[in-house]
């Protein structure tokens, strides 16, 4: 088992990776649409993997085979819950179209995308910090997976806010603190299962955490990847993230 430092650092580096698409929304032109598709469907592929072949895995070994995927379809229902009540433009596509949108209008799109990005990356904290907790190879296969779909929710923040004000740093600062609620969800995590975790505890946190990543996966990673027109190759990139995984697993 890791230990908690580990994995809250792990978490940290993995919400804050919002700003590193901050810094490409504000300083260097938007990502091609091959380069989003095939990286977004790559992360897919990892976090599909991991899930089904470590977390649900890992909580069935703990706990047995029924209460594990009680757990993992749990975990998909609160992602899917969140997503109903609060839902977030994963890109906030549709108002950066606008060619002549107003000021206000990109402003409060850039706020918005922030809150809720900042919402549903607290679930994925986590994440990254129950894998790390279980094996510190693991918690890092998740925390890069995280940190690569992390990285255009950032240029989503940081590119309409930047367009609104002209201003750098409000921009990065909005995209930094929308990551921020990665490392807080790990850090109230830590602080729940730091006095009652077991390895039965662990077992269910694991499976959980698998279903929420499946839904982010189906719900969000892939059909955004396959938006940007290039369909087959958004497929590839989730049989290339799969098979990285499998390699990675196999080797450690």
């Amino acid at each position: 088992m890791g230990s908690i430092g580990f994995a809250l650092t792990l978490s940290a580096l993995a919400g804050l990776s919002t700003t590193v698409g901050s810094v490409l929304g504000i300083a260097v032109r938007k990502p091609g649409p091959m380069f989003m598709t095939l990286t977004l469907g790559f992360s897919a592929g990892v976090m599909l993997h991991v899930s089904f072949v470590e977390l649900l895995q890992g909580g069935v070994d703990a706990v047995g085979f029924a209460p594990a995927h009680v757990a993992f379809f749990v975990g998909m229902a609160v992602m899917f819950l969140i997503d109903a009540l609060i839902p977030h433009d994963y890109l906030g596509q549709e108002e950066h179209e606008g060619v002549g949108m107003r000021s206000s209008n990109l402003m409060k799109t850039g706020v918005f995308v922030a809150l809720g990005i900042a919402i549903h990356n607290f679930p994925e904290g986590m994440a990254a910090f129950a894998g790390a907790l279980e094996d510190p190879s693991l918690g890092i296969a998740i925390a890069v997976a995280i940190a690569i779909h992390n990285i255009p929710e950032g240029l989503a923040v940081a590119a309409p806010i930047y367009a609104a004000t002209g201003n750098r740093t409000k921009a990065f600062l909005y995209s930094f603190l929308s990551g921020v609620a990665e490392p807080i969800g790990a850090g109230l995590a830590a602080l729940v299962l730091m006095n009652v975790l077991n390895s039965a505890i662990l077992g269910y946190v694991l499976a959980g955490v698998g279903g929420i990543m499946v839904f982010i996966s189906l719900d969000e990673l892939v059909p955004v990847a396959r938006s940007f027109g290039h369909e087959h190759l958004a497929i590839f990139g989730v049989i290339v993230g799969m098979g990285v995984m499998a390699l990675s697993l196999w080797l450690l």
